[in-house]
């Protein structure tokens, strides 16, 4: 008996002697702000390979539907990004469409979709920011793309772009590098397409909301504060310490989860955080800025109960912290779980809805049932938080 119990013991012993020093190493990398930035943005997992981007059409979309062209970041690189038209309004002009020559647009002011945009003074335009990996075209962000226009196909244009360091875009990514680049892309929509903010929706998801409220923050604290239409986020999260504590590789392999049990010894390693994203302060000051300037806010944070990636959790903490700021008060987090159990709707398998407002702005938290955390973006709840917005924005749709 010990003859075959003793190997056993000992490789039982080896194996998780290996596993500990494996993530000695893995915690050692990650304190490197270069390999923390691979995890962090996953910039370098394309989920396109073998696909050009330049050729929409493999992905689904009508010819000349979508115009991939670049706009300069602020930081001097150059973004990729699609312009995609709505579906009933590339109906209406298809002909045109389909005469133009197909694929990377170098002067994408002469295209007849870029006309179509600029030239209608009602057109709506929603600014796309996507999550961690991939490009414009991975995954579940197609189906995005026509669930934002769904609500008017006639009216609601799409703006989406890679970040710095993903797909066609050039440079590395970062916190202020990210900001700089969607920065970028809405002056670029504001001034070059000339949408007043009046007629732009946000939409961001997962890292995409991080960056989606920095660039709420930054419009919202100018001298002369600009405010858009309203914007729409979908699995946000609190800050990426908080993240991390929660995070599982593919939904079941913890990253720092282990390590949340030990809260001195994982305070310490959040101090090795290079790019922080902490929405939950953003969110907060982007309100206050609205109430103390008396601007119109519109916010729609949207979350499924059975996402892997990003527990449904954040959402709740961001959800607190924004109605922190519209209150004045200092509401507890339980004390608003318990306003929320008098007053927010139950919709059954849907989820749930929980609004609060004040005098200038209105903010949602939807938790739906299921969604996952990206099939969510393809989904109806998308298209009408899109159409609320522009419905109860003072430039209303027709």
């Amino acid at each position: 008996m010990a003859t075959i119990v003793y190997p056993l013991i000992k490789y039982a012993t080896v194996s998780a002697a290996v596993a500990v020093g494996l993530y000695a190493t893995l915690l050692g990398l990650l304190t490197r702000p270069s390999f923390q930035a691979h995890v962090v943005y996953l910039h370098k997992i394309q989920m396109t390979w073998f696909r050009d981007l330049n050729i929409p059409e493999s992905f689904g979309f009508l010819r000349n539907q979508v115009t991939p062209f670049s706009i300069k970041s602020s930081g001097g690189g150059a973004l990729y990004a699609w312009h995609i038209l709505p579906v009933e309004l590339y109906r209406q002009h298809e002909s045109k469409l389909i005469e133009e020559p197909s694929g990377f647009a170098r002067h994408i002011e002469s295209r007849v979709a870029f006309k179509l945009l600029h030239e209608d003074s009602e057109a709506r335009l929603v600014i796309h920011m996507h999550g961690a990996a991939g490009t414009v075209a991975s995954g579940y962000r197609v189906p995005n793309y026509r669930a934002l226009s769904a609500g008017n196909p006639n009216k609601i244009h799409v703006l989406t772009f890679d970040y710095r360091g993903f797909g066609r875009s050039q440079g590395t990514p970062s916190e202020q590098g990210l900001i700089m680049d969607a920065i970028a892309v809405v002056e670029w929509a504001m001034y070059t397409v000339g949408i007043p903010p009046s007629r732009i929706a946000i939409f961001g998801q997962s890292i995409g909301t991080a960056v989606s409220l920095a660039v709420l923050e930054h419009y919202a604290s100018q001298s002369l504060p600009i405010t858009f239409a309203g914007t729409v986020l979908v699995a946000p999260f609190a800050d990426v310490a908080s993240l991390v504590a929660t995070y599982r590789v593919a939904g079941s392999i913890p990253l720092l989860s282990p390590l949340a049990r030990f809260p001195e010894f994982f305070k310490y390693l959040s101090t090795y955080i290079h790019d922080s994203w902490s929405s939950k302060d953003r969110i907060a000051r982007y309100i206050r800025a609205n109430e103390e300037n008396n601007q119109s806010y519109r916010l729609t944070l949207i979350h499924a109960e059975d996402d892997w990636d990003i527990p449904y959790h954040h959402t709740e903490v961001l959800f607190w912290h924004a109605v922190k700021a519209m209150a004045g008060q200092n509401i507890t987090y339980d004390g608003l779980e318990q306003k929320k159990a008098q007053s927010k709707t139950d919709l059954g398998a849907a989820g749930s809805v929980m609004k609060w407002q004040t005098r200038n702005g209105i903010v949602r938290e939807e938790i739906l049932k299921t969604g996952l955390h990206d099939v969510i973006m393809g989904n109806p709840v998308v298209t009408i938080a899109v159409m609320r917005i522009f419905a109860d924005s003072k430039a209303s749709l027709n």
